[in-house]
């Protein structure tokens, strides 16, 4: 939790916006933001080696005018930046082995009109050794577009966000659309009968840092005959004493934290429906969502789980995925 934390930037109006979500996070935490820039090499039959050398060139100097406006407005804060020519996605990954935090936008330049989620962030939120928060450009709405209309109108492939030679300074989004969210609560997806550690301590220090409630989102579920005709007057009867025991056993699986962060007001909250939809609804009001992601023991296993994936694609704010050991 003590590396820096690491924004990958592509030039375009949505990297700009996670990297100013990340910097203001780094300076929360009181360390140094590290700014990203992959920008795999071109075919050599594609273009000749002067202009090899050129797109190498251009990403560099965007990239350096990157910098130089973050440090101009977020003085104070150590800021540094890394050209790679690897591809996106392994960069990001490289970094984030002595990174406390990876930040990435939910798409760079690629794309198109309704993808929520592109390939790079994607495989980092799936597959990086820190937690990852991908944040879109804006508040998406219930249809899962955004708020704010249209894409960057720029082409490119998803998988290999190109330099934009016009970026720089008068590109960036300034104070985005997140800023005004910050005092809003971070909420945490929470499985009270296998809580895993490293995603409950990442949440609480979110709430912690920023002074805000934590809502706990427990989503539980009725027993599998439930639909059962002949089970409804049961189901009537016997729902109330269920939604009590869960609610109970969030609230035994609270308590030590509850002791170690005394300071943070923990909103507990028993949803009976399907845990992605919980979240996804819950995330309208939240400035920062956070879920667990089992480690994977093999390389098959490098995929998100189904509540996660969902996540990801439909959350509405900022969305921090936390790895954490199976079990």
């Amino acid at each position: 939790m003590s590396g820096p934390v690491v924004a990958g930037v592509d030039g375009s109006r949505r990297s700009l916006t996670a990297a100013e979500w990340a910097a203001r996070e780094a300076a929360r935490r009181g360390v140094a933001l590290r700014l990203v820039h992959a920008c795999p090499p071109l075919p050599r039959r594609v273009s000749p080696v002067p202009g090899v050398d050129a797109w190498q060139q251009v990403g560099e100097q965007m990239l350096g005018r990157t910098v130089a406006d973050f440090r101009a407005r977020h003085a104070g804060l150590e800021i540094d930046g890394k050209h790679t020519a690897a591809e996106p996605a392994e960069a990001l990954l490289t970094a984030a082995t002595s990174a406390g935090l990876l930040v990435v936008g939910a798409r760079g330049w690629g794309g198109f009109d309704g993808l929520a989620v592109g390939s790079v962030a994607l495989r980092v939120t799936a597959m990086a050794d820190c937690p990852v928060v991908t944040v879109p450009e804006t508040r998406r709405t219930g249809t899962g577009r955004d708020a704010r209309a249209g894409p960057d109108s720029s082409p490119g492939a998803d998988s290999s966000p190109g330099p934009d030679s016009s970026a720089g300074p008068g590109s960036s989004p300034g104070p985005d659309g997140w800023a005004a969210a910050e005092t809003a609560e971070v909420q945490l997806g929470f499985d009270a009968h296998a809580p895993a550690e490293a995603t409950a301590a990442f949440a609480f220090r979110a709430a912690q840092e920023r002074g805000v409630p934590l809502r706990v989102v427990h989503a539980w579920a009725l027993p599998p005959a439930s639909p059962s005709a002949w089970m409804l007057t049961v189901l009537e009867e016997d729902r109330a004493m269920w939604e009590d025991q869960e609610s109970q056993v969030v609230s035994d699986a609270l308590r030590p934290w509850r002791e170690r962060c005394p300071e943070v007001a923990v909103v507990p909250d028993v949803v009976l429906l399907n845990p992605a939809e919980a979240l996804v609804r819950a995330s309208e009001r939240a400035g920062l969502l956070v879920i667990g992601r089992r480690t994977a023991t093999r390389p098959t296993e490098l995929r998100l789980g189904p509540v996660a994936h969902a996540v990801l694609h439909h959350a509405r704010c900022p969305l921090a995925v936390v790895p954490h050991p199976a079990g």
